[in-house]
């Protein structure tokens, strides 16, 4: 038999390239439809490729590639064809659900009518933001003063006037500093309350006229008039009110009183029982008491001050100051005094003692 001439054997039909080829189109035809199904195709197809096809090494694993991306092509079309089946029916159902959302819209006799704002005259910025947006509306702020500042830490600031419009949903805010009063109109001047006249008034009456102004009396603080007495605090000199006097102020009458205003009131205190009755003329050149005076000399009559004089008299007219004895009256501790051995009492009715201090000259110390 000639080999060159007999006709070689003839293959099996599902072991053909077309019908190995055909298997790997069935797998992105059934992964179209099923996944599971399609990647079952795959295993199978790559068993037949690799199994029954005549092709070589590489053409082989080419196969099994090219029929995993055909089951990923397929599935892919599958799934796509689905999810826009699916978003047309959403979308369809979207309509319908906007048509009837419309409807009771229309039908609803309510939903047409503007919001109404609530009254937040009054109350801090940030919260009244808050609550206006919570209601629907879009907000925005300004300087309720004249100045128009810019507005950075809402916190710190007060709702005067506000400007709603209901059909737009805003609400305009007009607003100033905490603690500040507001104008007569939004853009006005702010209306600071001016300092009245209270020198020559009790404590009592001075509190009075300045609440009676308008004027917080956390921006007063007190300080005394002699070089000799302690100011008071506001509680001492409550207590005793009619027996301590404004002697000098600041700022001065008809001044404007703002929130950053410090008030000063210089007191001077007597009673019936001093012998000096009167604000010095100016703050801290005299003692209230002369021989309080390091300089005093109750010998001599022409170095006696303010109207104690009385005092340095009687202490001399013995000749014989220096033996003490002498009352002066009241007397601050630890301040310097004259002659050695007087005596005195606080203001509290402690009873002190004119000696010898640490620094070898007289001071008030107890006796």
């Amino acid at each position: 038999m000639n080999p060159y001439t007999t006709p070689a054997p003839s293959r099996p039909w599902w072991r053909t390239t077309p019908a190995v080829l055909g298997l790997l189109a069935l797998v992105a035809v059934l992964g179209a439809f099923s996944f599971a199904l399609g990647f079952f195709v795959m295993i199978a197809a790559m068993v037949a490729v690799w199994m029954l096809s005549p092709w070589r090494r590489f053409a082989k694993i080419g196969a099994m590639v090219g029929a995993f991306v055909l089951l990923t092509i397929g599935a892919g079309l599958g799934g796509q064809l689905d999810d826009s089946g699916k978003d047309k029916s959403d979308a369809k159902a979207g309509a319908e659900d906007k048509g009837h959302v419309s409807a009771k819209v229309a039908a609803s006799p309510t939903a047409a009518k503007p919001l109404k704002a609530a009254d937040y005259s009054g109350k801090p910025l940030d919260e009244s933001e808050k609550q206006a947006r919570s209601a629907g509306f879009t907000t925005a702020r300004h300087d309720a003063a004249e100045d128009d500042r810019t507005i950075v830490l809402r916190s710190g600031w007060t709702v005067c006037f506000q400007k709603a419009d209901g059909a737009a949903k805003t609400i305009d805010f007009a607003a100033v500093k905490t603690g500040e009063p507001c104008p007569e109109k939004d853009g006005g001047p702010l209306p600071w309350p001016t300092m009245p006249k209270v020198v020559g008034a009790t404590y009592n009456t001075a509190v009075k006229d300045l609440k009676r102004a308008g004027i917080d009396l956390d921006l007063v603080t007190l300080d005394d008039v002699y070089l000799d007495l302690d100011a008071p605090t506001a509680k001492e000199a409550a207590e005793d009110g009619d027996e301590w006097r404004v002697c000098f102020q600041s700022p001065g009458k008809e001044a404007e009183v703002a929130s950053s205003t410090t008030i000063e009131l210089d007191l001077g205190r007597w009673t019936d029982a001093d012998l000096v009755k009167k604000c010095p003329a100016s703050k801290d050149t005299t003692y209230k008491i002369p021989a309080n005076d390091p300089d005093y000399d109750s010998g001599d009559s022409n170095s006696t001050t303010g109207g104690g004089s009385s005092t340095g008299g009687s202490s001399s007219s013995s000749g014989g100051s220096s033996s003490g004895g002498s009352s002066v009256g009241t007397v601050h501790p630890g301040s310097f005094c004259s002659p050695q051995g007087a005596t005195g009492v606080t203001t509290k009715g402690t009873p002190m003692v004119c000696g010898p201090g640490s620094d070898g000259r007289n001071r008030w110390h107890s006796a």
